[in-house]
């Protein structure tokens, strides 16, 4: 009966540490994908620096992207305002629908920038 539950014991305390290692592996893994499901589950599970500098990188990432993407809106915002007709303009115009585009892409890569350096902040502690 000790022996079973000794077996028992160090079977739940392996498998334990198989499951912890194994989660702390995929953190790293999935790091490049940097999903909004990937995101909130990765914040939910940080506890080590290396988990916080994952987070930090993948919202590097996401800051960058969106600023491309505002680059790119700047310049059809550019190109848009040259063939404005204020004689009947309709609300909202192709130059009002880039602007609005362009200031979008650009909060997501601040709100972005905010939370890379909060994770950045929690890895250096």
């Amino acid at each position: 009966m000790k022996a079973n539950l000794l077996t028992a014991c160090i079977l739940s305390f392996a498998l334990a540490n198989a499951e912890s290692a194994q989660g702390a592996a995929s953190f790293t893994t999935n790091a490049a994908h940097c999903t909004p499901a990937y995101l909130k589950q990765a914040a939910r599970d940080a506890r080590t620096r290396e988990q916080y500098s994952a987070l930090a990188d993948c919202y590097k990432q996401i800051q960058k992207i969106n600023l491309d993407q505002a680059a790119a809106e700047k310049q059809e915002w550019a190109r848009r305002n040259q063939n404005i007709m204020v004689i009947a303009a309709k609300y909202p115009r192709p130059v009002d629908s880039a602007r609005n585009l362009y200031e979008y892409y650009l909060s997501k890569a601040s709100e972005a920038e905010k939370m890379s350096e909060k994770y950045s902040q929690l890895a250096a502690r």
